[in-house]
């Protein structure tokens, strides 16, 4: 029943890349509302809890666990680091809505309370979840959690401060930045490699087909890869793609409907799949 209803009310959804198994879902609350008059409960019997019991606040972020983590914790400055690294890069304004991070102590925790929660659901490492009355990240720690954030986290952030964002470039830009480095712009080592042996055999990208996706199923492997090579293309292969990003983004903060990227890069790069392509060959000599 869940995947019927998210189906219907999940309108701004957006996946997590499929290779990492995680998902990114924008369930509105009016469906969790209909999931408890419908009978949709789960079972009482050890009903799972958030972890609350400690709390660390500062900036957009607001991080609850159940494990006391000081202000200065290596993950934490990470995050306050990356906010940062957003706002100036897509120049976004300092201030806007808080992002809440649910950091579970374990897995087999984080599991239970999803499964609880969210019935349905496959089960994935991180989930960023956003209502009109919270942005929220789900995650435990583990060997990626770090990863895990960030990619999660600049979900969070970019919602925070844009009225719609579009499937491709929500995931190209978590993507984008969950790259960690002392600049923008690192290689995802996975990825990069990808691109270049796919265009030297003949793939050629597509950026009116990926604006296209709107709806998890319809996004695969190959769309998340591109989405992150379409971000890395714009921000460093040519300063007039760089400029025609940002404008976009910064229309997106007023305007849920600005049409495609792709109509606007058409006047300022003459063929920019092929400019892409070109691009994305030399990703793994970089």
């Amino acid at each position: 029943m869940i995947d019927h209803l998210l189906n219907q009310y999940a309108s701004k959804q957006s996946p997590r890349r499929l290779r990492v198994g995680m998902l990114f879902v924008i369930p509105l609350l009016a469906l969790y509302s209909l999931l408890n008059i419908s009978g949709c409960r789960t079972s009482q019997k050890s009903v799972a809890s958030l972890p609350v019991q400690h709390s660390v606040q500062t900036d957009q972020l607001l991080i609850m666990s159940n494990v006391r983590l000081s202000a200065d914790h290596p993950l934490i400055r990470d995050l306050q680091n990356l906010r940062q690294r957003v706002v100036n890069t897509l120049q976004l304004p300092p201030e806007g809505r808080s992002v809440t991070v649910y950091l579970f102590s374990s897995e087999p925790e984080y599991r239970k309370y999803f499964s609880q929660r969210f019935p349905g659901l496959p089960h994935r490492r991180a989930y960023f979840v956003g209502t009109p009355h919270e942005l929220a990240v789900y995650t435990h720690f583990g060997q990626r959690v770090q990863e895990d954030l960030r990619h999660e986290f600049t979900h969070g952030l970019l919602h925070a401060h844009l009225m719609h964002v579009p499937l491709w470039m929500d995931e190209g830009l978590a993507e984008y930045f969950e790259v960690a480095g002392p600049v923008n712009g690192g290689l995802h080592s996975e990825y990069s490699v990808q691109l270049a042996t796919a265009t030297n055999y003949g793939w050629k990208p597509n950026l009116v087909r990926l604006e296209q996706l709107q709806r998890v199923s319809q996004m695969g492997h190959e769309d998340y890869r591109e989405a992150w090579g379409w971000i890395h293309f714009l921000m460093h292969g040519t300063p007039e793609g760089r400029q025609v990003l940002l404008k976009y983004i910064q229309e997106l903060r007023e305007n849920p409907n600005p049409g495609t990227l792709n109509d606007r890069l058409k006047y300022v790069l003459p063929l920019p799949e092929t400019q892409f392509a070109t691009y994305a060959n030399t990703l793994n000599l970089r």
